[in-house]
């Protein structure tokens, strides 16, 4: 996909080779000119039209998050091709993005990095740890992003933008808006309310304030029933201030934090029975408890303005600071306890800057991170400093310089290219790590430093119809649980850091396309992924339960994502979307033993929807109906055959799910809407996950201004 917009307010044993990606796709694609949003701003940095940005960018907005009923963050985006979201709980969620997630792609929140350097590898739950009733506008550009924001955007990086007063949209003089949200489940008898209030001077100053309270039950299916302990409860507040230095000029002061508490991960417990589904079979689980809490602060000083007769026509400068609490508790026997705590504190600067140079315009600046880490961790009857989830007393450096410039080389704007690069610095200092051959602590330091390059063109053949192709590399340093982690990951696995990896290298090819008319419009993009020393977990001997960290070869990742949207009749639209993806990397089956090619684990599996809604011509209800479904996924790598708590004996079984979803613009101060999901009862579950799917669920919510 091109440019996905989903109801706007209403609304990879041979070798392949880039050549491929010369291939050139028709498609379907998501909206008409009306509908696109103006502009776009995290593809580029700087802000322009959606429509002729040369990247593969999707947007969601408020209205599609309460429209579609979703629940969290990773969900949003459960209808994007090429992602999909695997859940190891239910509150967790962490989508893959062309192939890749975790630390392989970047999380902003109001573009302050959100990765940090104690990300696991593989699936993780920080993506769930953004309210998703703060937010404004999601926007995700997928591929590497590295030359503008750096380590760790591989696969994708989404922008989350949250909130805002909206001051400088008010009438001048004292503006007051309000609302509550209400949103209830009858599947897992799910509550989740949000209180809201914006007010401040019109044009001069604004506040936001927010607060989230959400009680989220116990899931079921028709396969395994009641799912106990599925369930936990979250607490989120925001507060955002905008205040107007000049008609040009605008400080913000932001502040975030979520708090979630008892996240079973329900897999690894007495209290997953096993799934079987036909010939597939998942194994139960064994632990009497497995419990994530998990809290996070954001905390951000944004100046930001444009000068409209100087060479520096916009620029930002955001001092940031967050903290992280990430703490597990397994209860793996009476005489087997397990903690482990990760205090994380974060600064970071990040200036941007656009300036007009020659025929064209530079977008350039530095971003610089510094986290501080404590670590903590016991088990009955061992050394506590053998326990702890990565390296105490431990600093981690990340620092970039970047520059991209884009211009039109012809008399006429037809063609537009885009070349840029980035300098990255990152240093480690591992303060205590334990080493048992010494039975004492240890000290390590690390650092490496990186240019990454991108280059991109896009040709407009005409007002409706543009092509786009680009070259990008992607980077990504070892961060400090790569280097030390000792975690607990897949179907009870013990996962070991090495201090000896060495950075992720990446070549994304890409050629799209994109179309939009009156009432027609596609889009279609197609991918290759080049890897290079990928950083992977490797049994230790064969057979071994216990992973290492360390380099594999080279892997690549490709595939194609279509789209589309066609408006057949007045108030009728039909779109569809899909997506196909494979791939491989060569790894060591175990440490010291030979190299295999495998699959790139969790890889996707053919996936899509189509959809078909009417909307009154009032545009005060809307009804629409959704097909969603997925081939088997069978491309199993080592370790995900070894994961059979998550994916069951010969991967994990197709399924197509119907659902439908209405809305009502029931006063102009009230809005009703509810989701009738999994119609049929389907049990089934999405790739790499912990747990099924929720079954037949009704989902009701409610927003009421005022």
């Amino acid at each position: 996909m091109v440019i996905s917009k989903i109801a706007k307010n209403k609304s990879r044993q041979s070798r392949r080779y880039p050549a491929c990606l010369l291939v050139m796709l028709g498609g379907l694609s998501a909206l008409t000119a009306e509908e696109l949003p103006e502009t776009v701003i995290s593809a580029s940095k700087t802000e322009e039209p959606l429509k002729d940005t040369p990247y593969s960018v999707s947007i969601l907005g408020e209205d599609d998050l309460i429209n579609h009923s979703v629940r969290t963050l990773p969900e949003a985006l459960r209808n994007v091709p090429g992602v999909f979201i695997q859940k190891t709980s239910y509150g967790h969620g962490s989508p893959y993005i062309r192939g890749f997630t975790g630390r392989q792609n970047l999380l902003l929140v109001d573009g302050v990095r959100i990765n940090n350097s104690t990300f696991r590898g593989g699936p993780v739950q920080y993506w769930n740890t953004v309210d998703s009733s703060a937010i404004e506008r999601l926007e995700l550009v997928k591929g590497p992003g590295s030359v503008l924001y750096g380590s760790d955007a591989i696969g994708g990086t989404l922008n989350t933008i949250t909130k805002s007063s909206n001051f400088r949209d008010q009438s001048d003089g004292w503006f007051n808006e309000n609302s509550i949200f209400y949103r209830y489940d009858t599947n897992s008898r799910s509550n989740i309310g949000r209180l809201e209030s914006a007010f401040g001077m019109g044009g001069k100053w604004g506040i936001l304030l927010g607060a989230s309270l959400k009680d989220f039950g116990d899931i079921k299916d028709s396969a395994v029933g009641r799912m106990k302990n599925t369930g936990y409860d979250e607490q989120d507040f925001d507060f955002r201030l905008d205040f107007a230095l000049s008609d040009t000029t605008t400080l913000t002061l932001a502040h975030h934090r979520i708090d979630q508490d008892d996240v079973w991960r329900w897999h690894s417990t007495v209290f997953n029975p096993g799934w079987t589904h036909g010939d597939h079979v998942a194994s139960p689980g064994s632990f009497n408890a497995r419990i994530y809490d998990q809290e996070r602060t954001l905390s951000y000083l944004k100046l930001e303005g444009e000068e409209t007769d100087s060479w520096l026509k916009k620029w930002s400068a955001t001092l940031s600071y967050q903290t992280s609490q990430d703490s597990e508790y397994q209860d793996r026997s009476p005489t087997d306890i397990r903690n482990s705590n990760i205090d994380l504190r974060t600064w970071g600067l990040a200036v941007n800057l656009e300036s007009d140079l020659g025929p064209g315009s530079l977008v350039y600046g530095f971003d610089f991170y510094h986290d501080e880490v404590d670590s903590t961790g016991s088990r009955t009857n061992r050394d506590p400093r053998a326990q702890r989830p990565l390296a105490d007393d431990a600093t981690y450096d990340l620092l970039g310089l970047y520059g991209q410039y884009r211009w039109q080389p012809l008399a006429s704007d037809k063609l537009e290219l885009t070349l840029g690069a980035r300098y990255t610095y990152a240093d480690a200092h591992l303060g205590k790590i334990y080493d048992s051959s010494l039975d004492r602590d240890i000290s390590s330091d690390a650092d490496w430093d990186n240019i990454v390059f991108s280059g991109r063109a896009l040709y407009r053949a005409n007002d409706c119809w543009n092509i786009f192709a680009g070259v990008s590399q992607g980077f990504r340093a070892p961060n400090l649980n790569d280097l030390s982690g000792n975690t607990t990951s897949r179907s009870g696995l013990t996962s070991l850091g090495s201090l000896d990896v060495e950075p992720e290298e990446f070549i994304t090819y890409e050629i799209g396309t994109r179309f939009v008319g009156n009432t027609v419009s596609f889009g279609a993009a197609v991918y290759y992924t080049d890897i290079d020393s990928i950083i992977t977990g490797v049994p230790i001997t064969d057979g071994s339960s216990t992973n290492v960290t360390t380099n594999g070869q080279d892997g690549e990742v490709y595939g194609i994502e279509v789209d589309g949207s066609w408006e057949f009749a007045p108030q009728w639209r039909l779109s569809a979307q899909a997506s196909w993806q494979d791939g491989q990397s060569d790894t060591l089956t175990f440490i010291g033993g030979p190299g295999n090619e495998d699959y790139i684990s969790r890889i996707a599996p053919l996936m899509g929807s189509v959809s078909l809604r009417w909307t009154a011509p009032s545009e005060k209800f809307w009804i629409e109906g959704r097909v969603t479904a997925a081939s088997e996924a069978d491309h199993l790598s080592q370790g995900d055959q070894g994961d059979t708590q998550r994916i069951p004996t010969g991967g994990t079984p197709s399924y197509v799910i119907g659902s439908l979803y209405a809305g009502w613009q029931a006063t102009d101060n009230l809005q009703l809407n509810i989701g009738l999901e999994n119609l049929t009862d389907e049990d089934y579950r999405i790739h790499g996950s912990g747990q099924n799917e929720p079954g037949f669920n009704c989902i009701m919510g409610a927003k009421l201004t005022f």
